[in-house]
């Protein structure tokens, strides 16, 4: 007799749509600076999984109730690749935080849907950057159960990951608890750089104090 496939095994949950991450270079970068920045930030923490375009799907049975935030930040999950983040498999834990970085392709409608996906499905932080206008906001869940617009956003502290939000120049910088901000990947190798270029030079320092000291009859490694 034949077996019949149950509903659970015939339910494919796609990992791509298909479409780009970015829809541009200065999106694409944020996207990446942020998704970085965060995992660098909870490289410590096993209980902290972090992903940038991975699909969500919070409803078993349900793959077409999905949404691919371009980061989003779960508590209380294991780090490791995934496919995509399934929500029952997940011990039921929602992403509590994700951000999105507009693009020009973005309609008002289609942030409206995502605005609207997050508030339903249990986003705790919901933060919106434009890095073409600078244009900065962000969402939290208030008691009533609602996302609830951050007023103001200038020098905002989120609570769940403990990083201030101000702005340079209507440049967004994010700055972690030890006051360092978040760097592209181009910055941290000119700041790899400049401290490799600062060590040779003390090195050098130190070998012209050396052969100064041994020309006047004192060895450098008594002192």
């Amino acid at each position: 007799m034949a077996v019949v496939a149950s509903r659970k095994e015939q339910v494919v949950y796609p990992e791509s749509d298909g479409k780009p991450m970015a829809d541009n270079t200065k999106q694409f970068r944020w996207i990446v600076t942020l998704e970085g920045g965060f995992e660098a930030l909870f490289h410590d923490r096993e209980d902290v999984f972090v992903a940038g375009d991975l699909f969500w799907y919070p409803v078993e049975g349900r793959p077409d109730i999905r949404m691919a935030p371009d980061v989003m930040i779960v508590f209380g999950r294991p780090k490791g690749d995934r496919g995509s983040y399934k929500q029952w498999e997940e011990e039921g834990i929602a992403p509590q935080v994700v951000f999105e970085v507009l693009s020009p392709g973005n309609s008002l409608l289609e942030m409206a849907k995502k605005l609207e996906f997050y508030d339903r499905y249990g986003v705790e932080e919901y933060y919106l950057y434009d890095p073409d206008s600078g244009d900065f906001t962000g969402w939290i869940r208030g008691e009533d159960g609602r996302l609830h617009v951050i007023d103001p956003i200038e020098g905002w502290t989120s609570p769940r990951l403990g990083v201030r939000f101000e702005r340079e120049n209507s440049n967004l910088r994010i700055i972690r608890p030890d006051g360092q901000r978040f760097l592209t990947y181009l910055e941290i190798e000119q700041e790899r750089l400049r401290a490799q270029q600062q060590a040779e030079q003390e090195r050098q320092r130190a070998e012209r104090m050396a052969q100064r000291l041994r020309e006047l009859g004192i060895d450098p490694e008594q002192i």
